[in-house]
């Protein structure tokens, strides 16, 4: 199975986050549907060009989580996730998301009035296309 997950290499994110914040993705939206059987943690390495280690943390992270979960001898699977847990999961990553943009505008001396007005800016470029 291919996953298209996209590695930033130029980002501060951590490679691991990169992934799991993706892979979570997938799941949440149901583009990964409960079931589906992932690929091993080498292969998915293998294809990402990364460490075994990142992705065993990728896998066990989201199997903390309940949205993953791994049979002995047969691999790991998409969980079932149930519609409020789904809206849940949505909004936490949007809400992370958001508190990271702000983070990141405060540490470059943005007022909070800025971050208001960059924030309806990006509202506008990206729902009104």
């Amino acid at each position: 199975m291919n996953i298209p997950i996209q590695i930033n290499e130029n980002s501060a994110e951590p490679l691991y986050h990169q992934i799991e914040n993706q892979l979570r993705s997938f799941i949440i939206t149901g583009q990964l549907e409960e079931g589906t059987h992932l690929p091993s943690i080498r292969e998915f390495a293998g294809s990402l060009n990364c460490s075994v280690i990142t992705v065993r943390r990728v896998y066990q992270d989201l199997e903390n989580e309940g949205l993953l979960r791994t049979k002995q001898g047969t691999g790991t699977f998409v969980a079932q996730v149930e519609a409020g847990d789904r809206e849940n999961y949505r909004l936490k990553a949007a809400r992370e998301a958001m508190q990271a943009a702000v983070q990141s505008g405060k540490a470059v001396g943005c007022s909070e009035k800025e971050m208001a007005n960059l924030f309806q800016e990006a509202l506008k470029d990206i729902y009104t296309k």
